[in-house]
């Protein structure tokens, strides 16, 4: 192992470094400034050369200086996320996390800096995709599967369930607040969202007019009406958001437009939705973090009940 100056000298550094002051690097690491001063002396002593530039003030970064500092400062950052993670009896710095592209775009990322005041040091990597990911095979280490029951594969736990309905922008239908007849509904442009072929009981149009026909009289063929198809449900949502048509959204998925109201529910008539599943593999290597995830995960959504309630 090739020799390296000893790590005082190195904090010492990168500390008047960061701060561009000997006198607030000594306050950080509780010593005098003229412990930081010898402290640097040696490290350029040992460097061959001059890191700082201490005349005229303000204190200044040499070319050598400024080239050793990142490599520093990021190799502290490393020491102290490797630390971390031993700590809390992980064997990884990150969490990878699959999840599908609507919820990870519209429940996660808005949460993330949540999870970075509440976890700085454990890092995530969200894997947006509407493929099913491999635990078992180290594919991901934690996945938020979307289904009706819970999946095999895995321990389960249900985040919560979503109810799909009705909405639209106040832009397209007004702001009156009233729910809208099925055969008003057929006024406006309506947005499908291309749900797989063995699901027979897919949160659509073809589904909601059969439940609506079987408590209402005269409901049109709305499912011949629809105006828009999309394959992605991110696409349909913002569609709907910004007043191009009517669509059948899941409440979780939508729950801010909601709130603000930037989208109305148009009809008392809801579809039932499905589950949102975190699951990950028992006796995982990183099971301690995975824990702080589903803890974190299930005090979002019991905050967002909270509000919505």
């Amino acid at each position: 192992m090739r020799k390296l100056p000893p790590l005082t000298e190195l904090r010492a550094f990168e500390a008047a470094a960061r701060h561009l002051s000997f006198k607030m690097a000594a306050a950080e690491l509780r010593v005098t400034p003229t412990a930081i001063s010898h402290q640097i002396k040696l490290l350029e002593r040992y460097c061959g050369r001059a890191l700082f530039r201490r005349r005229p003030r303000p204190l200044k970064l040499t070319t050598a200086g400024e080239q050793l500092f990142p490599t520093i400062r990021d190799g502290f950052e490393t020491f102290a996320d490797a630390l971390a993670t031993v700590r809390q009896g992980t064997t990884g710095e990150r969490l990878r996390i699959t999840a599908t592209n609507a919820f990870a775009a519209r429940w996660l990322v808005p949460r993330l800096p949540n999870w970075r005041a509440a976890f700085p040091r454990l890092k995530l990597d969200i894997l947006g995709t509407d493929a099913v990911l491999d635990l078992a095979a180290g594919e991901a280490d934690i996945a938020i599967r979307y289904a009706r029951r819970p999946p095999p594969g895995g321990h389960c736990i249900e985040l919560t369930r979503d109810i799909f309905r009705v909405v639209a922008s106040p832009r397209l239908v007004g702001d009156q607040g009233k729910s809208l007849k099925p055969a008003e509904l057929a006024n406006f442009p309506l947005i499908e969202i291309d749900w797989p072929s063995t699901d027979l009981d897919a949160p659509n149009w073809r589904r909601w007019q059969t439940v609506a026909r079987s408590r209402l009289k005269r409901v049109p063929d709305l499912a011949q009406l629809q105006s828009l198809a999309f394959r992605e449900e991110l696409h349909a949502i913002e569609a709907a958001i910004s007043g191009q048509g009517i669509a059948i959204c899941s409440d979780v998925l939508v729950a801010p437009e909601l709130a603000s109201r930037a989208l109305v529910q148009v009809s008392k008539l809801t579809l039932p939705g499905y589950g949102f599943y975190l699951m990950y593999q028992s006796g995982h290597p990183k099971l301690a973090s995975i824990s702080a995830f589903a803890t974190w995960a299930h005090s979002m959504q019991n905050h967002i009940r909270s509000e919505s309630g």
